[in-house]
């Protein structure tokens, strides 16, 4: 029996009367949403909720877009509540609106915006430098420097909590290290898929006089694993074979290592990266040198953030054959004795070639002292001489002249 026209064209005006409605509601602006308020649960993970909008539409199924201030983090779903961990040491807001779809090219209702304001206290007053590392999958260890506007006789106190806790902690293991402040709390994997989860931090005074720090700190983030342990280490066929232990609660797939080999006769190199491996081989091994040995491991991207935080290095091993010991003593004998001959002779023959190239200048004064030292006393002879035969002239002259003077007188 065949249908009426006017059923099919029925049909069709009624598809068409919905897709306007739905076109209709698409394009509708909805009321805001109602009651919107925000607390803080554990040390740092912050709720807000909200009541739907009231006079919205019936045929909408509502959701809900949220985001923070800086326009990050958007989110659209059909939970009137959004949880979030978030360190408190700034003001945080959150704006919320509602919408009949999860398109986010709609346009929502109006926002709705609350916030909440950082801790209490000067500013200046609260911790610097709050890190956290956590060794080996064991314990975790955190470290900060006092405020600025802070007494040095503060008493500071650690707490933390993660989802396995019922309650935050404290840290009882206060200590300080030079300038820093630190403390130490046990820190097992806790869960199966501890990965996914973060552990929060609080750090404060007892009196309360200063202002309080928050950290949130990723469990895959900032683990620093212990030191391998070399199990064997041999020479064979001209290479050099390391096998190490993995450190406690680790896998070889989710670590680099570090090898590092220095010898006695060549320099030291490191073999950088070597993933997901516990064996080591160098080929090229030389005689008669010694190989020292060791490794050190960090977390790779494959379990964990990649932070460069090498593990302490394993204790050294050293394999291989001192050269003879007699050799280099008797060595050690002769050059130095070797040495002192050929400066004694290089002295003598820079001597006798100094002679040869600058030959001594004669000193006029002992030359005319070597001619005439040995005349001194006949010079003065005959000067004794000549003295003497003129006075004995002069006498005889006079006498001659008395006796002429005689022979003229009458």
């Amino acid at each position: 029996m065949a249908r009426p026209a006017w059923l099919g064209e029925l049909l069709v005006l009624l598809l068409f009367a919905a897709s306007l409605d739905q076109v209709a509601l698409a394009t509708e602006v909805q009321p805001p949403v109602t009651n919107l308020s925000v607390s803080v649960e554990n040390l740092c993970t912050i709720v807000w909720t909200w009541s739907p909008p009231e006079g919205a539409s019936p045929n909408c199924s509502l959701r809900y877009f949220s985001h923070f201030d800086d326009q990050q983090d958007k989110k659209i779903a059909p939970e009137t509540r959004r949880k979030k961990e978030l360190p408190l040491n700034e003001k945080i807001c959150l704006q919320v609106g509602s919408q009949c779809s999860t398109n986010e090219s709609e346009k929502p209702s109006p926002l709705v915006k609350k916030c909440i304001s950082p801790p209490e206290g000067d500013p200046e007053s609260a911790v610097t430098e709050l890190q956290c590392i956590w060794h080996n999958l064991s314990y975790m260890k955190c470290s900060w420097l006092p405020g600025k506007n802070t007494s040095p006789d503060t008493n500071y106190t650690l707490y933390y909590w993660y989802s396995s806790l019922g309650k935050s902690l404290q840290c009882e293991n206060i200590h300080r290290e030079g300038q820093h402040i630190g403390c130490s709390f046990k820190l097992t994997k806790v869960e199966s898929n501890y990965e996914h989860h973060n552990i929060q931090i609080m750090v404060k005074d007892n009196a309360g006089k200063i202002r309080p720090s928050y950290k949130i700190v990723s469990f895959t983030s900032n683990v620093k694993p212990g030191p391998p342990h070399i199990k064997h280490l041999f020479l064979k066929n001209g290479a050099l074979f390391v096998q190490w232990k993995n450190p406690q609660n680790f896998s070889s797939r989710c670590l680099s290592y570090e090898v590092e080999v220095n010898s006695t006769q060549t320099d030291s190199y490191n073999s950088n990266s070597l993933e997901g491996a516990s064996c080591f081989i160098s080929p090229g091994v030389l005689a008669n040198t010694v190989y020292t040995v060791r490794v050190r491991v960090k977390t790779n991207k494959l379990c964990f953030d990649d932070n460069d935080l090498w593990s302490n290095w394993s204790e050294a091993l050293s394999i291989g054959k001192e050269p003879n010991s007699t050799f280099y003593t008797t060595m050690l004998l002769i050059i130095p004795v070797f040495v002192a001959v050929v400066i004694i002779i290089l002295l003598f023959y820079l001597k006798r070639l100094k002679i040869i190239i600058f030959p001594p200048i004669p000193d006029p004064g002992k030359i005319f002292k070597e001619m005439f030292g040995d005349q001194n006393d006949d010079t003065l002879h005959w000067k004794k001489y000549d003295i003497y035969e003129k006075q004995s002239k002069e006498e005889t002259d006079s006498v001659v002249l008395i006796e002429n003077l005689k022979k003229a007188a009458p």
